[in-house]
């Protein structure tokens, strides 16, 4: 029944493909207008970060990347000072009408900086990406509006599981239910009338972040969320390299307890974190955003192809 009605399926994405262009244009005009130079880096890498959530697609003995994010850090310790890529990822595992094992990034990091100065950043971006196109001040979404206007609220990840799920975090953790309850419970709620930055990680859900000064069992780590979508996930860049080694390790020894996959160690990362600046990076996910911004439910209708459609 698919196949039968492919040429139909395919034309009404058209729209939205055409608005998917506009928005990615808009990235690039934002992005250059700050001084940021586009690189990009290789798909196929020798070892991906070894993070027990994300499972990486290996072909023969490389690795299609799950993010850029290893490699443009080794350009921000060569003395890249701004710089921003949109590429293609991939995950293995990942479907549904959010996810896609095949995806768009947009992933830009900043010397010099912070997780707040990127909260600043993409305040400024969609401003600006609605303002293209034609939408304002306010984009509307699954029948609301969204009020796209700064500052957006900023709330601490313990504070929204006791405001929204009536649970202390410290608990969540050591009942391992914290994911459970982020989905369910947390999510929904987040991001209306306004984007909202969920920050102040624990420093346990955050293997690549820079951990706060005065409170060390939290990390500089927000992921700004849209109306219950999760947008983007940020943080001030670790850049003490024995400390990222055994976060590296601890994640390794996880994934192989629980039977998951051993990925090599990126020795050329860890080599270069020395040389890193004190900086902050983002990923945001591009497919989505057009999601949001073209108000559809499914991520499906604003791809050319799924999966199932090749």
């Amino acid at each position: 029944m698919l196949q039968e009605h492919m040429p139909e399926r395919l034309a009404a994405k058209k729209p939205f493909l055409l608005l998917r262009s506009r928005i990615i244009r808009a990235i690039r005009d934002f992005f250059f207008g700050k001084g940021y130079l586009e690189i990009e880096t290789p798909i196929l890498i020798p070892a991906p970060a070894p993070e027990l959530h994300i499972d990486a697609i290996q072909t023969g003995h490389l690795f299609l990347h799950t993010s850029p994010e290893l490699c443009m850090k080794r350009l921000l310790a060569a003395g890249y000072e701004r710089i921003f890529q949109i590429c293609r990822c991939f995950r293995e595992g990942e479907r549904g009408s959010r996810h896609l094992p095949e995806f768009t990034i947009l992933e830009w990091y900043r010397a010099e900086a912070d997780y707040r100065s990127l909260m600043d950043e993409c305040e400024e971006m969609l401003l600006q990406l609605s303002s293209n196109l034609g939408l304002g001040e306010t984009v509307p979404y699954k029948g609301k509006e969204i009020d796209l206007t700064p500052p957006w609220p900023r709330l601490k990840v313990k504070d929204a599981f006791r405001q929204y799920a009536g649970e202390a975090l410290e608990d969540v953790l050591a009942a391992g239910s914290f994911d459970e309850i982020m989905v369910t419970r947390v999510e929904p709620c987040l991001g209306f009338p306004k984007p909202t930055f969920l920050c102040d990680y624990p420093s346990s859900l955050a293997a690549l972040a820079r951990t706060k000064e005065k409170e060390p069992e939290s990390a500089e780590r927000f992921e700004l969320y849209i109306a219950g979508v999760e947008l983007a996930n940020a943080f001030s860049e670790l850049t003490d390299v024995h400390e990222q080694k055994r976060r590296f390790e601890l994640e390794r020894d996880t994934r192989q307890r629980l039977g998951k996959k051993v990925y090599p160690m990126p020795e050329r990362f860890l080599e270069a974190l020395p040389s890193m600046p004190e900086s902050a990076g983002i990923a945001l996910g591009v497919d989505r955003l057009v999601m949001l911004l073209c108000d559809r439910k499914n991520i499906d209708s604003v791809v050319s192809f799924t999966p199932e459609e090749l």
